[in-house]
């Protein structure tokens, strides 16, 4: 049984696959925080701004098997084009999608000829099979999965120091600046500068942006 907060196409809005055409699929849960703001203060991420509880988005729902979830995800691909830079894409993500992710559902996507992705905050190691992996580190927990496509910090992070990840085994290292907290209107531009100073300072790293919520796109 798989539980889906919503699914959806879109265009990849953050990190090297920005602008890319992609099947979301948001899975509910969480292993660092229960999505309840009453518990946020005292979770091991305190400045999420995802809703990953229950299955009321869009398509989401529960699928009983493999087979069920990824023939709902193909569907949901729009393109017709057949040429090579076209392969079909999914991206995994949450809460923490490697609470449910599992080798029955990425073989059943790779049957469909889907390339496969998944976000993650790096707590739980990623299954051998998945294509591109990109870890988002929280707070002080510890990494376990230390190598993969891409590294994507929110920063600043209290006590969280970029330079603790920077000879870990990823292609590309990028810091994205930390969103206002929740129900607050995004007027402070520290989180900006600190990232932009960051990356001259630091070349290593690249400034990602969250592109989709620039161009108004869901």
């Amino acid at each position: 049984m798989y539980s889906v907060k919503e699914a959806f196409y879109t265009l990849q809005g953050e990190g090297a696959q920005s602008g890319r055409a992609s099947v979301f699929c948001r899975f509910t849960g969480c292993n660092l925080w229960s999505g309840r703001e009453v518990d946020r203060a005292r979770a091991q991420c305190t400045f999420c701004d995802t809703d990953f509880i229950g299955t009321d988005g869009q398509n989401g729902g529960r699928f009983a098997d493999a087979e069920a979830l990824a023939t709902h995800l193909a569907a949901l691909w729009q393109s017709t084009s057949n040429s090579a830079g076209a392969r079909r894409y999914v991206v995994f993500t949450g809460g923490e999608p490697l609470l449910q992710l599992d080798p029955p559902l990425l073989e059943a996507m790779h049957a469909r000829d889907f390339e496969i992705a998944v976000e993650t905050n790096g707590t739980l190691p990623v299954p051998s099979d998945v294509d591109w992996i990109c870890v988002s580190p929280k707070g002080d927990n510890a990494l376990i999965q230390t190598r993969g496509d891409e590294l994507k910090l929110v920063h600043p992070q209290p006590g969280v120091d970029p330079q603790r990840f920077s000879g870990l085994d990823f292609t590309h290292f990028f810091l994205q600046p930390i969103d206002p907290a929740p129900g607050r209107i995004a007027t402070d531009r520290a989180p900006m500068a600190s990232v932009v100073d960051y990356c001259l300072r630091h070349p290593q790293w690249r400034l990602s942006l969250q592109t989709h919520k620039i161009a108004g796109i869901d």
